[in-house]
Formats: C-alpha cells, sequence, structure tokens
C-alpha cells in the first residue's frame, strides 16, 4: 500500500479524497495556485506544494508542475479527482514513464472511453445501443449546420473531451446550431484544451441514469446499481439520487450488465461511470463512459456502504476487489443536492466573493456534507461554482427528501448568491416527489426561470409565528438593554400586524414557560424555542413540528428564509402599519439604453460597434465566468450609442458594456 499520496485537484473532491486516505493511514500531498493558498484542501493535507498562478491552464493543468510535487514529496501515486487532469491519458501516461501510480483506470481505458467520439464508435462496435448521430470530427461552424439539418432537429452538439456539462449546446435551427458550435469549441478549448465537437440526436423527454461499475487488474468487474441525474440545468446535473425512482429490477440489470461489459472491453480497472439516456419505455442508450470518479458518487456510497474513493486506491495498490456483484445490495435511499454559488433569481448566474458567513448542517447518519470551503473563504471566479454537495439518507426516498428538506432550511450562507432556496424548491415540487423526471425538468417546471420559492400556506404559518417569537425576543433584549425598566415586564402589546409580500395579518402572543402562545385569526399556534438573537438559525417547533428557519435583520424587519422561501418580514404595531402604508415606493432606475454586465467574467469578444443598428435577439457580446460562455442579446430594436468595454476586460455585476441610443 501507498505510504503517501498526492491529490491533482482542489476544492471538496480534494478534500473528500484526504478523508479516505487519513482514514487508511495514507500521507497526503496537495496542490495550490494562487487563488487557492488559504483553501481547506490546503489546510487539511499533511503538505502542500504551490503550482502556478490562478487560470487552471497556468496550474491544475500542467501535469509537469503535478509530476514536480510528486517528486518534491515523494508521493507515490496521484489520485486526480474529477475534471483538470482526471480524464487525460497522456498525463497518466508521464505518470507512468516516471514510475508514479495513477489511481485510476488504464492509459487504453482512458483513451478509449474517455474520448466521447471515440468511446460511441467503441460501443457501437461492441453491440451496445447508441444514440444517432455523427461521430466525426466536425471542422466548422457550417459543417456542424449541415450535418444538424441531416441528423434533424434537435441536436446536442457536444466537445469530444468534455464533462461537468462544458461544451455542450441543443440547437433547435441552424442559428443556434452555428452558435453552439462556436461556443462549445470555445469552451472545449478553455476547459479542456481540446476543440473537438461531435453532433448527435437530442432525445427529448430523457432521463438521465448511469451505472457505477468498479473494476480490478485481476479481471474482476461489477456494477454498484444506478444513480438518477436527470435535473440538469445548462446540461450540469445538479440533483442526484440512487437509486433512480423509474428503473424496476430487470431494467437495472441489464443496464449494469451492459456497463460491465463495455469495462471489460477496455480492461478497466477503478470506478467508473457509464451514462445512459433512458427513454419513457426503459429504453436505454449508451450515452459515454467516465473514467474517474463522478461528482454525485457519495450517493451511490450511502446505499451500498462501499468507500469508493478507497476501493480505488486498494485497486491501484493491485489489490483485488473484495467485493463480488452477489454483495452489492442497494438499501435506502440517497438524495445529493449541488449548493451552487449563483444567483437563481438572475438566470442562475455566477456569484463570486467572500462566505462571510458559512454554517453547513451538522452531519450525521441521514446528513453528509462534502465542502472545499469554510466560513471566510473565497469564491474564485476562476473554477467550478460549487460550494458544497449535501447528501441525505433515508429508509425511503420521502425519508431522504424530508432529511433534506431540513438540511436545506439549515444551511446558512452569507456573503454571495446561492442556489439553496432553487433547489428546495425542486424538494418541495410535487412532481419531484412523485419522481416523474426527466432532463427537460427544469425547463417544464420553471420555464420563465426561478422567481422564488412558492409560498405555502404552511409555510406562511411557520414564518409568521416564527417572525412573532423573534420580535418578541427582540423587545425583551431591548427593554433589559435600555436600562429604563426595572422589575417590570417589557411592552409586548396586544395586538401586532405581520406583513409578508405586503399582506397584512393582525396577530397576537402570550409569553409561556418555554415560548410564544400565538394567536392567528381564531387559530392557537405554539411556538418553542431556545433561540437567542446570536444563533443565525432558529430551531424549535411551530405547532408542534421541528423547524429551522434562518433569520437575519432587515431594515425595519426580518429576513426569514424556510422551505426554499426567503422573505422581508415585518412586525408593527397597529399604528405602525398604517403609517407604513402611507410611504411611497422606491421606483427601480431606468436601465432600459445599456446592455450591462449579468456577472463578474471576462469580455471574450463584442459584434457591434458604435452605430450599429441591432435587432431584438441579436447576439452582442459573450462573457466568460466560471469557465462557462454566456451569449448576451439585445432585449430590443435598437441603435448603437456607445461601447464602454472591449474584449478582454474583466467586468463586475451590472458594469454597463453597450449605451443604446
Amino acid at each position: 500500500m501507498f505510504s503517501k499520496i498526492l491529490i491533482a485537484n482542489r476544492g471538496e473532491i480534494a478534500c473528500r479524497v484526504i478523508k479516505t486516505a487519513r482514514k487508511m493511514g495514507i500521507q497526503t500531498v496537495a496542490v495550490f495556485s494562487e487563488a487557492d493558498t488559504d483553501a481547506l484542501h490546503v489546510q487539511m493535507a499533511d503538505e502542500a506544494v504551490f503550482i502556478g498562478p490562478a487560470p487552471a491552464a497556468e496550474s491544475y493543468l500542467i501535469a509537469d508542475k503535478i509530476i514536480a510535487a510528486c517528486k518534491e514529496t515523494g508521493a507515490e501515486a496521484v489520485h486526480p479527482g474529477y475534471g483538470f487532469l482526471s480524464e487525460n491519458a497522456d498525463f497518466c501516461r508521464r505518470l507512468q514513464e516516471e514510475k508514479i501510480t495513477f489511481i485510476g483506470p488504464g492509459i487504453r481505458a482512458i483513451s478509449a472511453m474517455g474520448d466521447k467520439i471515440e468511446s460511441k464508435k467503441l460501443a457501437s462496435e461492441a453491440g451496445v445501443s447508441t444514440v444517432p448521430g455523427y461521430m466525426g470530427v466536425i471542422p466548422t461552424a457550417e459543417e456542424a449546420v449541415k450535418i444538424a439539418q441531416e441528423i434533424g432537429y434537435p441536436v446536442m452538439i457536444k466537445a469530444s473531451a468534455g464533462g461537468g456539462g462544458k461544451g455542450m449546446r441543443v440547437a433547435y435551427n441552424d442559428q443556434e446550431a452555428h452558435e453552439g458550435f462556436v461556443s462549445a469549441t470555445n469552451e472545449a478549448i478553455s476547459s479542456f484544451a481540446d476543440d473537438r465537437v461531435f453532433v448527435e440526436k437530442f432525445i427529448e423527454e430523457p432521463r438521465h441514469i448511469e451505472i457505477q461499475v468498479l473494476g480490478d487488474s485481476h479481471g474482476h468487474v461489477i456494477y454498484l446499481g444506478e444513480r438518477e441525474c436527470s435535473i440538469q440545468r445548462r446540461h450540469q446535473k445538479v440533483v442526484e439520487e440512487a437509486p433512480s425512482p423509474f428503473l424496476d429490477e430487470k431494467t437495472r440489470k441489464a443496464m449494469g450488465e451492459e456497463a460491465v461489459a463495455l469495462a471489460k472491453a477496455v480492461d478497466y480497472q477503478s470506478a467508473g461511470t457509464v451514462e445512459f439516456i433512458v427513454d419513457k419505455d426503459k429504453n436505454f442508450y449508451f450515452l459515454e463512459m467516465n473514467t474517474r470518479l463522478q461528482v454525485e458518487h457519495p450517493v451511490t456510497e450511502l446505499v451500498t456502504g462501499v468507500d469508493l474513493v478507497e476501493q480505488m486506491i486498494n485497486v491501484a495498490a493491485g489489490r483485488e476487489l473484495e467485493i463480488a456483484q452477489d454483495d452489492v445490495k442497494l438499501t435506502g435511499w440517497a438524495i445529493e443536492n449541488r449548493i451552487y454559488a449563483e444567483d437563481p433569481l438572475r438566470n442562475f448566474l455566477p456569484s463570486i466573493g467572500r462566505l462571510v458567513r458559512y454554517r453547513p448542517p451538522e452531519e450525521n447518519a441521514n446528513v453528509r456534507v462534502d465542502t472545499g470551503v469554510y466560513e471566510g473563504a473565497e469564491i474564485s471566479m476562476f473554477y467550478d461554482p460549487m460550494i458544497a454537495k449535501l447528501c441525505t439518507y433515508g429508509d425511503t426516498r420521502e425519508e431522504a427528501i424530508g432529511h433534506m428538506r431540513k438540511a436545506l432550511d439549515e444551511y446558512y450562507i452569507r456573503g454571495i448568491g446561492h442556489n439553496i432556496s432553487f433547489v428546495a424548491d425542486v424538494m418541495n415540487n410535487q412532481r419531484f416527489q412523485e419522481g416523474r423526471l426527466t432532463t427537460n425538468f427544469i425547463a417544464e417546471e420553471y420555464p420563465d426561470g426561478f422567481s422564488g420559492g412558492q409560498l405555502r400556506e404552511t409555510s406562511r404559518r411557520v414564518i409568521t409565528a416564527v417572525a412573532l417569537a423573534v420580535h418578541a425576543c427582540e423587545i425583551g433584549r431591548q427593554s433589559r438593554i435600555s436600562g429604563k425598566i426595572d422589575d417590570a415586564a417589557p411592552a409586548y402589546g396586544d395586538e401586532w400586524v405581520v406583513s409578508i409580500e405586503g399582506d397584512d395579518e393582525l396577530a397576537m402572543f402570550k409569553l409561556s414557560s418555554s415560548g410564544l402562545d400565538v394567536v392567528l385569526g381564531n387559530e392557537h399556534v405554539a411556538v418553542e424555542t431556545s433561540w437567542t438573537p446570536a444563533d443565525p438559525v432558529f430551531r424549535g417547533t411551530v405547532a408542534g413540528t421541528d423547524v429551522c428557519v434562518e433569520v437575519d435583520r432587515a431594515e425595519d424587519g426580518y429576513r426569514l428564509r424556510y422551505d426554499g422561501v426567503d422573505k422581508v418580514v415585518y412586525v408593527r404595531t397597529p399604528r405602525e402599519a398604517e403609517l407604513a402604508a402611507l410611504m411611497p415606493e422606491k421606483v427601480a432606475p431606468d436601465t432600459s439604453k445599456y446592455l450591462l454586465c449579468p456577472m463578474p467574467g471576462l469580455i471574450v469578444s463584442l459584434s457591434v460597434a458604435e452605430g450599429d443598428e441591432v435587432k431584438a435577439g441579436q447576439a452582442l457580446a459573450v462573457v466568460e465566468a466560471m469557465k462557462m460562455e454566456n451569449i448576451l442579446r439585445a432585449e430590443k430594436d435598437a441603435v448603437v450609442k456607445k461601447i464602454y468595454a472591449e474584449a478582454g476586460a474583466s467586468l463586475a455585476v451590472d458594469d454597463v458594456i453597450i449605451e443604446y441610443e
């Protein structure tokens, strides 16, 4: 067994590998760029080596620097995590030449299956059903349009070396195919240093279901069930679960055996994933094979009890699998939500900055948090915007969803935008709860984007009651601090007006030994808690139900977040409410004459000049942020009056790019 390994990655996956290595008694070496000097994985590792500037192309993607770090520290093996060099056959070959073990599959498997074009050819030759498409390399956007027309729209344009949603575009017409080819090619170069893309038929109403495989160097290959990964946005997975609520045992077995056969065809040795598209009739088609550890691997670990990182290390050390196919049992249900640094209310645009407050839910038998950040850490524009992977486990899918909803309520993040309210709303979605999923789920359930969680009546009651409890605590605290009241009860008053979204509700409350007795209309709601103003999360019971509600002070009120709903709540006396109703509303400034940068990012290109006439929907600029390209379009017909930015400029949110006449 290895005595020391180097993790050629960063963030949560580097921390994840370090945890298992530590459990196995193996020392670890972290590598880091300028942007990651104070990163969590650097703090957790036994040693750390600096490898260069912040851009991945100048640090984490440079094989020479990883090999030099191995030689400097005496690391015997490298775990690549996912992304970066994890599916780079040349990197694997270089390590082999230096007699450093690669904790992953062999060069042949990486070369054959890591390349999306070649893997489809191999799968087809092996008799595996594949999605119709053009497997050759496409040289130009014009050729991509021609091929798309021959296949028939809609089509998927994909980077051959792609993964993680990078270098992927769906096109429904010639214009989208042309633009999609250009963007997919640019993202492929930026993320993978490989500009090859291909086109295949986009199957509508599909499910994305993948099979986890595990092989060793002794000829053994098994499958560890499936993961449902259909909840996706921009072709990047957001919610994953194991097992799938759709598959029956017969289909699971057929998919698993096909995945194993494909893995054996390339002498696969390590953990890997065979991804399939599954239609409504349970017909499945090979999509691609990821020759690495998947982001969503924790849900498989939770339902099988198998530590996949430990298995990868054992296999790389030459050990034989101790698990046979008959030993694999799927027990219970696990769900993973990816917590991203993004603003769901602004079309999920990336959000960067400092994590001013960061309090994840407490881990236990039902809650797991894989993260690479901490309070005070920076979310950089140079890397993937993932903050953490929040996983929950239950005996049933319903229990796993329940644990997830509670854990999301407890997840306290301030300083940057995040998608917790969005994934919480997904957990509350009836279609999701019934397991009626497709990769179009988000587009169909949120056709106009996400505008905030739905305030259900049960949520309103909880938020109202908690707002009154928080206000009562605040009144008592102010009375004690003032020094003006001596041995007298605070002046709580008899009636209060609680305002949520401009709707006023008359309420009363009385103190009890453990909390409050809240009166809402004719309903008495008991609130019990030990909450104090220093706690960012209100924990207690409302009408006998355990609740966790995030609490922040807002101007003249409280900002409460619960069950995916984020609301400013005002608690006023009747007279204060009467006066507040007379206050004029603030009118937002008119920005219709400007094209503003919607996110912190780099201007890749501008396609107009001053004096040009533009039409609604016309592409004006391309902004890159966190390795993703975003095309900014004109919202109306206009004439360009002035251009304030140029290609190569770095802009902040709402910086002016173009002014119209």
